[in-house]
């Protein structure tokens, strides 16, 4: 029965059946045969017992299980009426082909409505309930981006794409007082918005796209306005050779951005295959954490993150999509994916600790909603909220919530 002073009123659903989920200290737990209470705003309430008394609604789940809804932490949704298409050119190569090119088109808001609609409800359908989404340079479109993952009840952090250096198309690209402005008229209207399921990350798209004036106005405000920020670091070779060329008085490419003040503890940086123990160490000091994109990185041929490395050097991490570079918008894949990258390591080393199925269950949803310090607070209730979670489940769940109906 419910305590006196702790009134049920406000809980609208109870699911009885089994949940599975992770901790941070088992990777998987079963709980078999417990009960949940969702009050009407759609959070997790974690009161242990509940009155027989008031009109639950009881969904009883027999040959099924509840799980935490899975956490996309890096995916580009403007990229993702070409999907497929990073098949046969290394990175560098293929954004000339085909993403520049088709981001610029994005400037038209039919045609981002129609591809932004269509990656929403696809990676909903996938099981994605949050999402780190790069849009484009274009603030307009990136806060439709915005309305139309709120309208679909799919958590999300927006990016509008910062870049100031693109010498192969010319025309899609800013100087640096446009992108600085257009990137604070983003963030202001978005947060006007008071979306309770959107929120806004600075994003500038990688160091070669960035001049270090513009990196260093997107640290201000990412500091002034304590935001998210996500960015793509040491994806390929060829790329990490660039970054020394266009940035030689930096010791590496993490101190690129540790410099331009882009790396804390709500910073989430896109793959990271080739990251020296020195740069692993600064990410674990910041706080900030990996998106490991292991389908992408095959399929452009970019290197196999060590993601065990990673997690030796106490360096948070979860998993991402990265359409387009990787061909499926499905976090699954990415759990297949990352356990295929690690079976191939294995093959190289005989010595190699293989993943397990457990721990990378708990990269594609825990450990998204740990990469970044994504948590906010959350619209209407004025409580926090995981960020990165099906509506606090997973900050609920080990209260093993049960009791006979």
């Amino acid at each position: 029965m419910t305590s006196s002073n702790e009134s049920a009123a406000g809980i609208a659903h109870v699911y009885r059946g089994t949940f599975v989920h992770a901790t941070y200290h088992t990777a998987v737990e079963i709980l078999e045969d417990r009960l949940l209470g969702v009050d009407t705003e759609g959070k997790v309430c974690h009161r242990r017992k509940f009155s027989i008394h008031f009109n639950f609604v009881v969904i009883v789940v027999c040959s099924e299980f509840f799980m935490p809804g899975m956490v996309d932490t890096h995916i580009h949704a403007s990229q993702y009426s070409y999907a497929g298409t990073a098949l046969d050119l290394p990175l560098l190569q293929w954004l000339n082909m085909y993403t520049f090119p088709v981001e610029a088109c994005y400037k038209d808001l039919e045609f981002a409505r129609n591809v932004y609609t269509h990656v929403v409800k696809r990676t909903l359908r996938n099981g994605t309930t949050t999402a780190c989404y790069f849009a484009t340079i274009h603030t307009d479109a990136s806060l439709l981006l915005g309305q139309i993952a709120n309208d679909f009840g799919q958590r999300a952090l927006v990016g509008k794409v910062c870049m100031d250096t693109n010498n192969f198309i010319p025309h899609y690209k800013e100087t640096p007082e446009e992108s600085e402005g257009e990137t604070k008229r983003f963030i202001g209207e978005l947060l006007k918005k008071k979306y309770p399921l959107v929120r806004p990350v600075v994003t500038p798209r990688f160091a070669p796209s960035c001049s270090a004036a513009l990196l260093g106005h997107l640290g201000e405000i990412a500091q002034n306005n304590d935001l998210h920020i996500q960015s793509h670091i040491s994806e390929t070779k060829e790329e990490v050779k660039l970054v020394k060329e266009l940035f030689p008085d930096y010791d590496s490419y993490t101190d690129v951005y540790h410099r331009h003040n882009l790396l804390t503890d709500k910073t989430v940086m896109a793959h990271g295959c080739h990251l020296t123990d020195g740069e692993l160490k600064l990410f674990r000091e910041t706080g900030a954490s990996i998106a490991h994109c292991p389908n992408s990185n095959i399929s452009l041929c970019s290197g196999m993150l060590d993601v065990r490395r990673v997690l030796n050097h106490k360096v948070k991490l979860g998993l991402g999509t990265d359409v387009a570079g990787g061909y499926s918008p499905s976090m699954l894949d990415a759990v297949r994916r990352t356990m295929d990258t690690s079976k191939a390591l294995t093959i190289q080393d005989t010595q190699y600790n293989t993943l397990t199925f457990e721990e990378v269950f708990r990269l594609a949803t825990l450990g998204g909603s740990q990469g970044g310090r994504l948590v906010w607070k959350g619209g209407g209730g004025g409580g926090e909220v995981e960020g990165l979670l099906s509506p606090s489940l997973n900050q609920y769940i080990n209260d093993q919530i049960h009791d006979d109906l």
